[in-house]
């Protein structure tokens, strides 16, 4: 075979962003710096100023992304792989910076060559068709890319191999006849998924005040706290988003949260950023509907979970305390929603429930948790070697939570409450019954998600609510 026509002599070039790894270098590596430190937006301005070259090999300095971080996209990977035992030539041809051309080519150990932005040229579009037909000639390289920059050198190359397209390139691929590569199905609802639609059933405790006041039948109480359940639900979300971004790296080496939307690139940084805006802006616009002492509530929670993203999960304890208040200022939310008074019983036996469950979180993780009994747990304060200290200290507060409860159904506020406050009784071992259920369950490595979601979710558990929901109508209800 004549070399000319022989495919082994011609070149394979890929792109980079979107097309070897599921991300945006660039976006990623910029919301990276901005959640570290977002004083350097004013110095990101100015090196976008002198140019987008510039831009990226600044941004490639400071991320501190390595090779390992990136979601590579298997179905690439393999393809390549296949090519390169042929003895095919492999070039990466991308926009991204040097630095992160050259960790990543050395990483994948596929490519011959590498072509990439400098300071002063940014390798994309038109100037990278001109930069390989140079180098190649006109239709003397296959290219496989993604998206409306790559259209052009699609134009130039004697091939092309589409991935994961954007609606440009899926446009040019259908009126060539291109080949489409299949990397496997892209969820449409990854921006849904994001938002961990289902985590909203931790805001019904937002209804415990009306509830334990009997003011369910108060249409003006129920049509408060429908709006306060959403402005939490809708301000929990932009904090999940957020929480994902600051989380790529240890998302990304986790067996389980590398499927997340974000981390497995199917949603892109910039559709996040917006997200978590657009959710922030309607959860405010919902607090203004309701009492001014609900929005110092909901200020102080997003205050509170945003502290938690970016510092004190990370912290020794001081996580699990915080994740308990933040189930606690529910409950308070819902009291400031309905300008109901706060019982200090309920706010007690609130904190040690939702210890025990924040607890039971941690547990679950250190159950999973395969590393050297001194080794950390990525993104977190604690050892391998911590598992039995956190499992006793979890059922220490599961038991705590229960004699919170007991002394509250003796007390004087609710004998004035309840005409029949010995009904109330059974709470206290069916309390205990659902949380140490639970921490079998954990122990038996069979939890496999949020304890309180795990709760609402769980016929069991539903079941036992329904027990003490009963018993509390049986309390109201005269001897």
């Amino acid at each position: 075979m004549d070399a000319r026509t022989d495919t082994r002599h011609i070149p394979l070039c890929v792109d980079l962003d979107g097309t070897l790894v599921a991300a945006d270098t660039l976006w990623e590596g910029v919301a990276i710096i901005l959640l570290r430190n977002p004083l350097l937006l004013f110095a990101m301005i100015g090196w976008a100023l002198k140019g987008k070259a510039c831009l990226k090999a600044e941004v490639a300095r400071r991320s501190g992304r390595v090779a390992a971080d990136w979601p590579y996209r298997d179905a690439v990977l393999a393809r390549l792989e296949r090519e390169k035992l042929t003895g095919r030539p492999i070039v990466l041809v991308t926009g991204a910076a040097e630095s992160v051309a050259r960790d990543i080519a050395a990483h994948t150990g596929l490519f011959t060559d590498i072509m990439h932005s400098t300071e002063t040229l940014n390798l994309t579009h038109s100037r990278k068709r001109d930069a390989l037909v140079a180098r190649y000639g006109e239709g003397g390289f296959d290219y496989m890319g993604n998206s409306r920059d790559d259209v052009p050198v699609f134009s130039a190359a004697r091939r092309a191999i589409v991935v994961a397209p954007d609606a440009a390139a899926e446009a040019w691929r259908r009126d060539h006849d291109a080949e489409r590569l299949d990397v496997g199905r892209i969820s449409p609802l990854a921006a849904l998924k994001s938002i961990r639609v289902h985590q909203w059933a931790k805001n019904v405790l937002i209804a415990v005040p009306m509830i334990l006041n009997h003011e369910v039948l108060h249409l003006d109480a129920l049509f408060s706290v429908i709006i306060a359940f959403f402005a939490f639900s809708f301000l929990a979300s932009a904090v999940y988003v957020i929480n994902d971004l600051s989380d790529l790296g240890n998302d990304r080496r986790h067996p389980k949260k590398r499927f997340r939307p974000l981390a497995s690139g199917q949603m892109s940084v910039p559709v996040a950023i917006v997200l978590a805006g657009c959710l922030t802006v309607a959860s405010v616009a919902l607090a203004l509907l309701l009492p001014f002492d609900f929005a110092l509530v909901l200020g102080f929670y997003a205050v509170a979970t945003t502290a938690y993203t970016f510092v004190l999960k990370r912290k020794l304890l001081v996580d699990v305390f915080t994740l308990a208040g933040l189930y606690t200022v529910r409950i308070v939310a819902g009291a400031a929603a309905t300008d109901t008074e706060l019982s200090f019983w309920l706010l007690a036996f609130s904190i040690f429930f939702f210890l025990s469950l924040a607890l039971v979180k941690r547990y679950v993780e250190l159950n999973d948790f395969d590393g050297e009994p001194d080794a950390y747990v990525p993104g977190r304060g604690y050892q391998a070697v911590d598992f039995d200290m956190v499992g006793q200290a979890g059922i220490a507060s599961a038991f705590t939570a229960a004699l919170v409860l007991a002394l509250y159904v003796h007390s004087r506020e609710m004998e004035a409450m309840y005409s029949n406050p010995l009904a109330l009784w059974p709470l206290c071992p069916l309390v205990l019954y659902m949380l140490l259920r639970i921490w079998m369950l954990a122990r038996r490595r069979m939890l496999h998600e949020d304890p309180v979601v795990f709760i609402m979710h769980d016929w069991r558990s539903i079941f036992t609510v329904g027990i003490g929901a009963v018993l509390v109508v049986a309390g109201t209800l005269g001897s």
